[in-house]
């Protein structure tokens, strides 16, 4: 009788041991919500165990209004997991996409759909879900794979969810991480918004940094200041190496060619109304225009308004027009539409990339959005429908050169390479320059992330008519490096600017092919921060050119790194020689021009229309040189032209010389 009492309590003891080891879902659950990653580290580590009745007991709690948090921040935890790991990632996904297609409250069917997009494969979905089930009706119901730009828009959506259910933090740390592996300026910028949110801004530092560390083409000012803003906010470990990065980064980043921000998301800045087209505005004259304009600018504050931070047109009103022309252009814009919806995107004044609901079949909308819609002799509808469902955001990223078009539409080629004509007078290319406008068509659209860049021309820089009758030539046309010899490696040929190479022997001396004694040389050069470079004249080729030859300096005289120079090194100077006046030089980033008359023992140098040093280099030193030092090279009586480099990315273009007799 013993003996089966002993044998009765043993299996009620792993009975309750069994049930013990059962996990309580709401109790794993409680811990969510409170965001100690450390404290849920475990739980999730659990979570791998679980069966399918037990996740069933979390998506019922997601369809409960009082317990939905609960389970919303369990199953966003255990995403991200998955995503980490790809068997769990195969398992996880097909559960939650199962989960979708069953009956959900509004929030539940939201917040599984975000999941999904989130989770969405680099290969195909159907080949992950063939591993799991051979039905041909899984495979045909699974969801299409999502590009970068879907992804995108897909993480700005949920995260506008987020902040609207009062901005959990996990949750924005997630979507921020999963923007920062798509490697775009649209990631860049959707990331970068969130330096100023002190919950998130130091993991948004990081991300930008890398992203733009990794990504050449992420550029321009309005990258340069996020960047900026996001190096002080950069500690820890990952400081000592990134910020140094960052830095050299910076100080090589061109100033030129990059994006800017079309929309500041607060008001009309950078727009004006739409007077008549381009080829009408040609012919009025300069009161009758700005009248015009002054007109169409008071009308569009009722038409475009600023809400949300999303740029609309009301359905009411004329075209919205930028204030800049634009010619060559790479351009990103995202667009919403309503039912119904008709508008477009105008390139150099004219229409246009096209913009429509594609269920419109009475005018043909069933081709899909952009297309360029008004050409008759080329190509005018799309290669195929991109265009996401009515309501939801889709984005364009627009190429224009020359006369040819190039339109992606969430991600996927819609055309490709096709000239756009001229709407306004077919018997004539299209303007080489114009403004880009946002088409009115008297139905609702919205706009956000309008960022655009001028591309450089792959044409030669020409001579003016002016100069070519003074008798100048051309030394660099922005195309080559013929008339250029020595160290070539230290400069390279970029945007059609001569740019140092810091890379490559610290820049180092770079010298024309020929010789030139008396002569006018004109140059335009933009400096970096601290930037430090020289102009040799008279030079040989080997020796320090300051000193065999002369030297006009090269320099970010204001820079703070600067500030206790000899007055002889301001830019301008024939260094050690002359001084030259301060305070003449653009700001850093901009173009300088720059004239150097050599004549004799005279010189005379002239930077941006005002003379900053002239003299007699003879007269100068007959007391002895400034700095104390020997100068052979004043002796010289020609040479070569040179850039003298110190190991600083500085740029030069548009080289031309006049000899003299």
């Amino acid at each position: 009788m013993k003996k089966y009492l002993y044998l009765f309590v043993f299996a009620v003891m792993i009975g309750l041991q069994a049930d013990a080891q059962k996990p309580n879902i709401e109790q794993a659950l409680d811990l969510f919500p409170y965001q100690h990653v450390s404290d849920i580290q475990g739980t999730l580590q659990n979570m791998e165990n679980w069966k399918k009745s037990d996740w069933k007991k979390v998506f019922v709690l997601l369809q409960n209004d009082s317990l939905k948090l609960k389970a919303t921040y369990a199953i966003a935890a255990y995403t991200h997991k998955a995503s980490l790991n790809k068997e769990l990632y195969t398992k996880w996904y097909a559960m939650i996409y199962k989960q979708s297609k069953k009956k959900n409250t509004p929030y539940a069917a939201t917040f599984l759909k975000s999941q999904i997009n989130l989770l969405s494969p680099e290969e195909t979905v159907h080949e992950l879900l063939s591993q799991l089930s051979p039905k041909k009706e899984n495979l045909e119901a699974a969801p299409k794979p999502m590009n970068n730009a879907m992804k995108l828009l897909a993480l700005q959506d949920q995260m506008q969810t987020v902040i609207g259910n009062n901005g959990n933090v996990i949750e924005k740390k997630r979507i921020l991480n999963n923007a920062s592996h798509i490697p775009s300026l649209g990631a860049f910028m959707f990331i970068g918004n969130f330096l100023q949110d002190e919950s998130v801004q130091k993991d948004a530092a990081l991300m930008v940094t890398r992203l733009a560390l990794n990504n050449e083409n992420i550029k321009g000012p309005m990258i340069r200041a996020l960047l900026e803003k996001a190096m002080p906010l950069i500690h820890g470990e990952d400081s000592a190496i990134l910020v140094s990065k960052l830095k050299s980064h910076l100080l090589k980043m061109p100033y030129d060619y990059g994006f800017v921000n079309l929309f500041n998301g607060k008001d009309l800045t950078g727009w004006k109304g739409l007077v008549s087209n381009p080829i009408a505005r040609s012919k009025m004259s300069d009161s009758a225009l700005q009248a015009a304009q002054q007109k169409a600018n008071e009308s569009i504050k009722k038409d475009w308004i600023v809400k949300d931070g999303l740029l609309i047109f009301t359905g009411h009103g004329d075209n919205l027009a930028t204030e800049k022309k634009y010619g060559d252009i790479e351009m990103y814009v995202d667009w919403k539409i309503t039912e119904k919806g008709d508008a477009g995107i105008y390139l150099r004044g004219s229409p246009q990339v096209q913009i429509w609901d594609t269920s419109r079949r009475e005018v043909g909308a069933e081709v899909g959005s952009g297309g360029l819609y008004n050409n008759t002799k080329y190509q005018s509808k799309p290669l195929l429908v991109a265009d996401n469902k009515i309501g939801e955001w889709n984005t364009f990223h627009i190429i224009m050169k020359g006369e040819k078009v190039t339109v992606y539409l969430n991600g996927i080629l819609v055309t490709d390479n096709v000239i756009l004509e001229n709407y306004w007078d077919r018997k004539i290319p299209i303007f080489s320059k114009e403004q880009i406008e946002l088409q009115a068509h008297g139905t609702y659209v919205a706009y956000r992330n309008i960022y655009v860049r001028e591309l450089p021309s792959e044409a030669p820089v020409l001579l003016s008519e002016a100069e070519q009758k003074e008798g100048f030539v051309s030394l660099f046309d922005g195309t080559n490096m013929d008339q250029w010899q020595g160290n070539l490696a230290g400069y390279i040929l970029k945007d059609g600017a001569i740019e140092v190479n810091p890379q490559a022997k610290g820049g180092g001396n770079l010298y024309t092919k020929e010789e030139y004694d008396n002569f006018i040389y004109r140059f335009e050069f933009q400096l970096t921060p601290g930037g430090n470079n020289g102009i040799g004249l008279h030079a040989p080729l080997e020796g320090d050119a300051a000193y065999v030859g002369m030297e006009i300096q090269v320099l970010d005289n204001e820079a703070d790194m600067y500030k206790n120079l000899q007055q002889y090194q301001y830019h301008g100077s024939v260094y050690g020689i002359m001084p030259a006046k301060r305070g003449y030089l653009k700001p850093v980033g901009e173009w300088n021009q720059e004239e150097i008359i050599l004549s004799g023992t005279k010189i005379k140098v002239t930077l941006n229309g005002t003379v900053i040093n002239e003299g007699d280099i003879k007269e100068a030193i007959k007391n002895g040189t400034m700095d104390h030092k020997e100068h052979p090279g004043l002796s010289r009586t020609t040479g070569h032209i040179g850039f003298l480099g110190h190991g600083d990315v500085v740029r030069f273009k548009n080289m031309r010389i006049k000899k003299l007799s």
